[in-house]
């Protein structure tokens, strides 16, 4: 698997990833009902790296990379992932966590911060737990989740400096 930059001829297979994380609206804070070029905007939007994860030439996930916040908090680094639904369980989000880790450790990024994780994702949640990632706030029954109702909202946290 190759974690590359993403490429303008990219944005069919990556809009195939993201329509139905967003349909099932269970994972993020986004609207369920946004077309390709809404999403594709807001996931390639100005301030983001954008990378893919590409198996055998099919692009089977991709994530951006940014400065949480601007200015002072502009130190912390923070992502947003998505895995193809067929290719989840192979390891695809794990290996773009490593990737983004690192490259924002490159980048000079102090630490890195998940703003909003879906308490019920739980794949997620351990996912991140794994790469050392704490959570340091909890946002109580913050999200609608379409099946769930209200559940809570994660707020995860991980030094990438000593």
């Amino acid at each position: 698997m190759e974690i590359r930059p993403y490429r303008a001829t990219d944005a069919g297979e990556v809009w195939c990833i993201l329509e139905p994380v967003l349909r099932a609206g269970d994972t993020y804070a986004l609207p369920s009902d946004w077309n390709r070029d809404e999403a594709l905007a807001f996931w390639c939007m100005p301030g983001h790296q954008v990378f893919v994860a590409e198996d055998q030439g099919i692009i089977c996930g991709a994530y951006y990379l940014q400065a949480n916040q601007k200015g002072g908090g502009s130190h912390v680094a923070n992502c947003g992932f998505v895995t193809a639904t067929q290719a989840t369980g192979r390891g695809i989000a794990r290996t773009m966590c490593a990737h983004a880790l690192e490259l924002a450790r490159a980048q000079g990024f102090r630490a890195m911060q998940f703003n909003f994780v879906v308490a019920s994702n739980t794949r997620a949640v351990a996912l991140w737990k794994s790469f050392g990632f704490e959570v340091v706030g909890t946002l109580p029954q913050a999200f609608l989740h379409p099946a769930l109702g209200y559940v809570d909202a994660l707020v995860m946290f991980r030094r990438l400096t000593a």
